[in-house]
């Protein structure tokens, strides 16, 4: 069974590419987004606008801390960074040899780093594309990129089984995390910055101290293999997407609910609105769910994609989702 998990994964997140270009992105007019004017206050569900620059898949969609601008990674080996309320685009960043899996915003919006299946880890700027650096850390694709709270530290996981943690301005190397026995498929900080919990496809989420690398648990659960795991913002709870959707005691481990799945690897992301009482996840059908944690209660289903559903962001403020899709779009809609 888990070589089917394992065939599903390779066919979202295939491989590994040893060149690497030197090529700096730049501002560009680039492609228009679809926009769809919101009439008085949108219903949940409303789709505000999509964006359609991409060429191909849509893996990673990122909102900046501000709530202005949405960066989105693609198959098609660019990361395109637009206005979140229009859709106008600011510019396409051209770094990347392979496709770009995972992306996250510094914690000022200044910069943004993007991890590659060309097994880098990009550093550049948000305004302007200009490249900082590039980590050449992994051995293997990059699937996952998380900013430590306080912009200091980057954390990067990938397909040769690690996480590693390393400056974010430098690239100097803090640590390995090698507590995963196959790839490693999403990651997220504490909001205090002192933990670290990975995901792999190995079907567990790890927890550890992000300076020492010293394992505090496991949570094994039902997921099979895990797709993407997020720390709900207020710190008390640990979410991550698999088989099923699973929901834990961020301290402890223990276990507090289910969103059961229909079938193998029917949940591809999950993500915690920012007042932690909600929660999204996307799906393989298409579809995005959102559910209050509060109440246990499944709130809404948006139906807007036409393929998988590989990711999904809530708005900084809180009123608006974006999730990217295998149907080339991102799409923004009133939470």
């Amino acid at each position: 069974m888990q070589t089917i998990y394992r065939h599903r994964y390779l066919l979202l997140f295939s491989g590994c590419c040893l060149l690497f270009l030197l090529v700096t992105g730049l501002p560009s007019s680039g492609p228009a987004a679809t926009a769809t004017a919101a009439q008085g206050s949108p219903a949940p569900g409303t789709t505000i606008y999509i964006y359609r620059g991409h060429t191909d898949w849509v893996y990673a969609a990122a909102w900046s801390p501000d709530g202005t601008r949405i960066a989105s990674g693609s198959r098609d080996h660019t990361v395109q960074v637009w206005d979140a309320t229009t859709g106008q685009h600011v510019l396409i960043y051209r770094g990347h040899a392979d496709w770009v899996r995972g992306l996250a915003w510094s914690p000022d919006g200044r910069y943004i780093a993007s991890a590659s299946r060309d097994q880098t880890v990009q550093v550049w700027n948000a305004s302007t594309g200009h490249r900082i650096f590039t980590c050449h850390r992994h051995t293997d694709a990059v699937n996952a990129v998380a900013w430590s709270p306080d912009g200091r530290r980057i954390a990067s996981g990938s397909d040769d089984h690690t996480v590693q943690v390393w400056d974010a301005f430098t690239g100097h190397h803090v640590l390995i995390y090698h507590g995963h026995a196959d790839a490693v498929t999403s990651l997220a900080w504490s909001p205090g910055g002192k933990r670290i919990a990975s995901g792999s496809v190995d079907g567990t989420v790890q927890v550890w101290h992000a300076a020492t690398g010293h394992h505090i648990y496991t949570h094994r659960g039902d997921l099979q293999l895990v797709m993407s795991v997020a720390w709900s913002p207020n710190g008390k709870r640990l979410a991550a997407a698999g088989y099923d959707v699973e929901a834990w005691d961020a301290s402890t481990g223990h276990h507090v609910w289910i969103y059961p799945g229909n079938g193998p690897i029917t949940m591809t992301s999950v993500a915690w609105s920012p007042h932690s009482k909600s929660i999204t996840y996307g799906t393989g059908i298409g579809t995005v769910e959102v559910w209050n944690d509060v109440t246990h209660t499944h709130t809404m289903t948006y139906s807007g994609h036409a393929d998988v559903v590989c990711d999904v962001a809530w708005s900084p403020h809180g009123s608006l989702i974006a999730s990217a899709s295998k149907d080339q779009t991102v799409q923004v809609w009133e939470a």
